[in-house]
């Protein structure tokens, strides 16, 4: 087999076997093939596509270049969820205590922050000595106990999706439903999940700018996941403009305590639900959506889903003191007020920019090597909708450094749209493929 003629074969129009894709994915990886015959292979993928039994195919052989984590030591149906990414989504930190707190095992790797968007790693090292670092015996053995571990993803999983997504990140190929779709997926499957549920954002602040495109993507994972034996689930949500309020990690962290005891913002409580109530159902705990929902609502109202995450945070070294008293989480030097200078209704808070305002603050990353800032970061004090007179604050800004403040004030207003009415009805959750 001879890399020049899959080139040709795609490039032509034609379908790919599972062994030639095995063959590219398994060489590439190696080192055995070169990154401009590799570049002209996914530039072919790019323009004439994959179909769905291809797609599923290019996922496995993804999922088969690396370790695959074995869970079948924890009792249970495993499930796990997946954001595609976006600002002030504090999900997981909501969602897996609730999930965990109804004896649904929670075995979730998740990823650091990168950009405008936030992670759920980055999220937790607010706690002091909090450890993502631990064992898979440890990993296991606090799913088996507690319902819930979250761990760091590691370098051995799903290698071949770090090789060629860094190659489709400098060749114009990232843009693709099937090599998204299978970058996403292979490493949620590697991650040992017996059923998956996704959040596919979509919006200004998302990777997916369209419903059209968001509903195709989530198609394309959930028949992934039907053609592995994978049960699969695929929620369409806004991004238009940031989930909840706190954009910043140790904003998101107090924002999720206050969610989980009852005091949180309702679109942030709204999404978890949604995706809780799949995972729920997957785990065979409930027979339908509405009754995993009531579950998922008890959980907060006696107390056990505070409890959880408690455990969870005391299971891997964290100070749960500041859990207790938020305010020992790390805290910014400076809160400044944001004064809106017109008057009306906010129309559109342009999600992306202003996670971008907050990652220039301190709260995110422009690079993997850069290093963040726990306590800064952004609190929107006026969402989409909401009546704003001139000088009403519409944002707190946090931040340790005097001299950023001036221009993510700058950033803040420009990003927020008040016109003279709002007329808009842009849904939380879009719809929900299955």
């Amino acid at each position: 087999m001879r890399m020049y003629d899959l080139i040709i074969k795609k490039r032509n129009g034609l379908e790919l076997t599972k062994k030639e894709i095995n063959y590219f994915v398994q060489n590439y990886t190696k080192g055995n093939i070169p990154d401009y015959q590799a570049s002209a292979f996914l530039m072919a993928i790019y323009f004439q596509k994959m179909n769905m039994r291809e797609t599923a195919d290019l996922t496995m052989a993804i999922v088969e270049s690396g370790d695959i984590l074995d869970l079948s030591k924890i009792k249970g149906i495993k499930v796990d969820k997946h954001s595609t990414g976006g600002v002030g989504d504090t999900t997981s930190l909501v969602l897996t205590p609730m999930v965990a707190a109804l004896g649904i095992p929670v075995a979730k790797m998740s990823g650091r922050g990168l950009g405008h968007t936030g992670g759920t790693i980055d999220k937790l090292e607010s706690f002091n000595g909090f450890s993502v670092e631990i064992t898979e015996e440890q990993f296991i053995n606090n799913v088996n106990n507690k319902n819930i571990a979250i761990i760091g993803q590691t370098a051995d999983l799903a290698p071949a999706d770090k090789k060629i997504y860094a190659l489709r990140d400098v060749t114009g190929t990232v843009d693709n439903i099937s090599l998204i779709s299978s970058s996403i997926m292979s490493k949620k499957i590697a991650a040992g999940a017996d059923a998956i549920v996704l959040d596919v954002k979509v919006g200004d602040g998302a990777f997916m700018k369209t419903y059209e495109d968001a509903k195709e993507l989530g198609s394309a994972m959930v028949n992934i996941g039907k053609n592995i034996g994978r049960n699969t689930v695929a929620v369409i949500s806004d991004m238009d403009q940031p989930l909840g309020l706190a954009i910043g990690n140790a904003l998101e962290v107090k924002e999720a305590i206050n969610t989980l005891t009852g005091k949180g913002p309702k679109d942030l409580l709204e999404l978890c639900l949604t995706l809780g109530s799949n995972m729920v159902v997957f785990a065979k705990k409930a027979n339908t959506v509405d009754e995993a929902r009531k579950m998922l609502l008890k959980t907060i109202e006696d107390g056990s889903a505070i409890a959880k995450f408690k455990e969870f945070i005391e299971a891997q070294g964290g100070d749960i003191s500041q859990l207790e008293d938020t305010d020992k989480l790390p805290k910014a030097k400076y809160i400044v007020p944001v004064k809106s200078d017109r008057e009306g209704y906010v129309t559109k808070i342009n999600a992306q920019n202003i996670g971008l305002v907050a990652m220039e603050l301190g709260a995110g990353r422009a690079t993997k090597e850069s290093i963040i800032d726990l306590a800064v970061g952004i609190i929107l004090n006026k969402k989409r909708g909401e009546k704003v007179a001139k000088g009403d604050i519409i944002a707190y800004i946090h931040s340790n450094n005097e001299s950023n403040i001036e221009k993510a004030t700058k950033g803040i207003l420009q990003n927020y749209k008040i016109e003279k009415e709002y007329t808009e009805n842009i849904p939380l959750v879009y719809d929900v493929v299955r």
